[in-house]
């Protein structure tokens, strides 16, 4: 079943999706900061791991923007996706070296109250932005609004696997559970970029980003291999 979408539906799910993104990198700055620099400051390669997913958040959801910036969204799809598989990947490759290298004695992490207080405030608000973003994409018919939801969906489980990481050293001295969460992200990253680099971000109406009547080719090619 095709589902068209108004010309005035389009510009306010746009609309939308810009402010969703602004709102993402905006928030995503901040954290990346403090995340990394509790990170270095506890030697903690899940917590630097989080604030660099949160610097790679910032590239996702600029690639959005530049895509929604264009005239013609749907021909930057495409360019957007495999910008944001491409940052799964880098995140995954450098989370998997430093956890490995802390697994076989480059150094355990020390406690980080303010890493801990960080993460908890990420794992309540990540899962309500993602749900937005999620249903505004679909809804548009993009799937690189999707596939950018789903990056920061991957925030909310990297923010539970590196809080349980956090909590488990500072209480009871687990001192591997800090880069065992740090692998778990890593997981997650390779398996969402796959989805990303082959388009499935989403499985979505045929709604159009262009113009009535029209087809998103990535939406299109996601939704016929679910």
């Amino acid at each position: 079943m095709t589902t068209l979408l108004s010309a005035d539906r389009r510009a306010v799910l746009t609309r939308r999706i810009r402010l969703l993104v602004a709102i993402t990198i905006a928030y995503n700055v901040i954290e990346a900061v403090i995340a990394i620099a509790a990170g270095h400051a506890a030697s903690s390669i899940a917590l630097i791991g989080f604030g660099l997913d949160s610097v790679i958040e910032v590239s996702s959801a600029a690639a959005v923007a530049w895509q929604f910036a264009g005239r013609d969204p749907a021909r930057r799809e495409h360019i957007a996706l495999r910008i944001i598989a491409v940052s799964f990947f880098a995140l995954a490759t450098y989370v998997t070296v430093e956890a490995l290298r802390a697994l076989l004695g480059a150094g355990e992490a020390d406690r980080s109250t303010v890493g801990i207080v960080l993460v908890a405030i990420s794992v309540v608000i990540m899962p309500f932005l993602s749900w937005i973003q999620r249903s505004t994409g679909h809804e548009l018919g993009s799937a690189s609004a999707v596939a950018d939801s789903k990056q920061t969906l991957l925030c909310t489980y990297l923010s539970a696997a590196v809080l349980a990481g956090l909590v488990l050293n500072a209480w009871l001295g687990w001192w591997w559970a800090d880069p065992a969460a740090a692998l778990v992200l890593a997981v997650l990253a390779v398996r969402e970029g796959r989805e990303a680099w082959n388009g499935r971000g989403c499985c979505a109406p045929s709604t159009s980003l262009t113009a009535p009547g029209s087809r998103t080719p990535a939406l299109d090619d996601c939704c016929s291999e679910d």
